[in-house]
C-alpha cells in the first residue's frame, strides 16, 4: 500500500523535502529512533545520487519518491530520469585503493543500513526496504 508519493526538483537543497517526508512517515507508523537514522541516511543518499549522478542536476528531470508499506516492509522507491548505471559492478569503497575517493560510498551505506535493496534493470530506480518490527 502506497503511503505517500512526491516529486522533487533535482536540486540538493531540496533534501529538506526528503527529511520532511521521512519525518511524516516515521511519525505515522512509529519508527524507532535507531531505524529512523538508518532510513534518513539511506533515503537521503539515494536522493543525492539521483540528483547528482542520475539527473545530473537537470531541473527538467524530477526525482520521484514513493513510500509503501506491506505486512513486513517499509519501502522507499527513488527514481530519476537519468540513463541509469550498472549497479552489478560497483567498486568496494572499503578497498584500500578506494578509501580516499570522493564518492562511491552511498550505495554501500544504503545496502548496509537497510534490510533489502533492489534496482530496476536500467539502474535508475532503487527500492530500499526496512523490516517493520
Amino acid at each position: 500500500m502506497v503511503i505517500e508519493s512526491i516529486n522533487i526538483s533535482s536540486q540538493l537543497k531540496n533534501i529538506s523535502d526528503i527529511e520532511n517526508l521521512i519525518d511524516r512517515v516515521s511519525s505515522a507508523i512509529s519508527i524507532t529512533e535507531e531505524r529512523y537514522g538508518d532510513i534518513l541516511i539511506s533515503v537521503t543518499e539515494a536522493f543525492n545520487n539521483a540528483v547528482i549522478h542520475g539527473n545530473k542536476f537537470d531541473l527538467n528531470l524530477p526525482v520521484s519518491v514513493n513510500v509503501s508499506e506491506d505486512d513486513s516492509y517499509l519501502t522507499f522507491t527513488i527514481s530519476d530520469g537519468g540513463k541509469g548505471f550498472d549497479y552489478t559492478h560497483l567498486p568496494d569503497p572499503t578497498a584500500p585503493e578506494n578509501l580516499e575517493t570522493d564518492c562511491g560510498r552511498g550505495i554501500f551505506l544504503i545496502q548496509n543500513l537497510s534490510d533489502k535493496v533492489s534496482f530496476n534493470e536500467k539502474g535508475n530506480v532503487i527500492n530500499i526496504s526496512f523490516l517493520l518490527k
